[in-house]
């Protein structure tokens, strides 16, 4: 009979626990895609597209290895093995991708007020204004 109580043992606790990480991982996951879409450069719009991302990957996969790991007993590798290249391999493309877009002259946002990169990797370019 339901008298008001909500009677949880450990294992439901733990597996909700994983729930709400994998609840919290797509609420992410929805916040990255939603920067992606609305920032004004491809700078800011991959700093959405790696950092936010990889830490909805990184929730949805730790929810993932907590419910397998409560509710059948298994430690899985390969979602610790996920875990890491997902966080070892994301910002490291991201800034790479950035990196040779900054190279190639990709313009910032017109409300960036500062380029402190431009005077160190394109130094001709100075001198060109200055003259």
């Amino acid at each position: 009979m339901w008298r008001g109580e909500l009677s949880l043992n450990g294992n439901q606790i733990i597996e909700l626990v994983a729930a709400l990480l994998i609840l919290l991982g797509s609420i992410m996951s929805v916040i990255s895609a939603f920067g992606i879409i609305r920032l004004p450069d491809v700078y800011t719009r991959s700093h959405a597209g790696t950092k936010s991302s990889t830490l909805a990957v990184l929730l949805s996969l730790l929810g993932a290895f907590v419910y397998f790991w409560i509710h059948d007993g298994i430690i899985s590798v390969r979602i610790l093995l996920g875990i890491f290249f997902v966080f070892l391999t994301a910002p490291v493309s991201g800034h790479l991708i950035t990196r040779a877009a900054y190279r190639s002259k990709v313009p910032l946002a017109d409300t960036s007020t500062e380029d402190a990169l431009k005077e160190v990797l394109f130094p001709d370019e100075k001198i060109k204004a200055n003259s």
